[in-house]
């Protein structure tokens, strides 16, 4: 049982599965791609019905969504890099023994 939870967790006294920190900014990046997307879509083809300019809003929305998207992307993840590099993650016995 001891190589189970050793497995499962980083280390005995942090009890964060190793999984966690991937989850967490997976759905950081997920939700920076998909919100401001389905937004500019959903906004931008009831602009163009309403106004009549049908598909450039919904065009030019979808395009500063997606710059939106690349910029909210790049930010967290230099963030999560910096935050690697001043606290890496702790080692596994596997690693310490090499």
């Amino acid at each position: 049982m001891a190589g189970v939870s050793h497995f499962l967790f980083m280390d005995k006294t942090d009890k964060t599965p190793w999984w966690k920190p991937g989850i967490v900014i997976f759905t950081k990046v997920l939700a920076a791609v998909v919100v401001p997307i389905v937004l500019a879509l959903f906004i931008g083809k009831w602009l163009d019905t309403r106004y009549g300019t049908s598909p450039w809003i919904f065009l030019g929305l979808t395009a500063v969504s997606f710059v939106i998207s690349l910029v909210t992307i790049y930010r967290s993840l230099t963030k999560y890099m910096e935050s690697l590099k001043n606290d890496p993650p702790a080692q596994t016995g596997e690693e310490k023994k090499k």
